[in-house]
């Protein structure tokens, strides 16, 4: 079972459109059963799963204290993909969250306030031993500071190659328990954005398993 972890120190980097954007564009790649966990206290994307129309992803409400032996519960019970909601700090909470993560994603939006504070969220990966990438989120298209935020972060780590532009299609999505693929009419570029990053996901899925397969191989 795959766990990917969104977390950024700053707030209004669009983790929570992108926790619901990716679980909704796993199930219908086939990548499911997917459930969301939202450890947020603003529960915003509890507050989306509840307005959802659909029955997918499937929302567990678990206490982080009990977060090792719940997704070991959900492994056991068929779920493939875990996507977990964090709140926008930095604290013991969020330490153990990042722990169990098999993937950590740090959106980032491109403006110097941005970039300034992803070293606190980037010393938890690295202290935590836990694989991570950065996704620029919320950008302008064609704008210099995207540019510039891409090659700035490309220094500290991964970044996926999928840029997340602004467009009123995710929140006006979100606003209806939806997201951007599923309003009518669909946003085609805004799901080619969703879908660019859930490959780069399962990219890195794909990986990992050639890893440990090496690993096993070698002892």
């Amino acid at each position: 079972m795959q766990i990917i972890v969104l977390a950024c120190q700053k707030g209004g980097s669009g983790k929570t459109t992108l926790c619901a954007s990716i679980a909704v564009a796993a199930e219908a790649a086939g990548m499911g059963p997917v459930v969301v966990i939202d450890t947020d206290p603003q529960a915003t994307l509890t507050t989306w799963w509840e307005a959802r129309p659909a029955d997918t992803p499937v929302l567990a409400d678990i206490p982080i204290a009990a977060l090792p032996g719940k997704l070991a519960a959900l492994q056991a019970a068929g779920y493939r993909l875990v996507i977990i909601d964090t709140p926008p700090a930095i604290t013991a909470s969020i330490r153990a969250v990042i722990g169990v993560a098999s993937l950590v994603l740090i959106p980032v939006r491109p403006s110097p306030a941005d970039l300034w504070a992803v070293g606190g969220t980037l010393e938890l990966c690295k202290e935590q031993g836990r694989p991570f990438a950065f996704v620029v989120s919320q950008a302008t298209r064609g704008a210099l500071l995207t540019v510039q935020a891409l090659a700035a972060l490309s220094q500290h780590g991964p970044v996926c190659g999928a840029i997340i532009h602004h467009r009123v299609g995710y929140a006006g999505a979100m606003a209806l328990g939806r997201t951007i693929d599923e309003i009518d009419p669909p946003n085609k570029a805004g799901a080619a954005e969703i879908d660019e990053l859930l490959a780069f996901i399962q990219g890195k899925q794909d990986k990992r398993k050639r890893v440990k397969k090496e690993k096993a191989v070698v002892r």
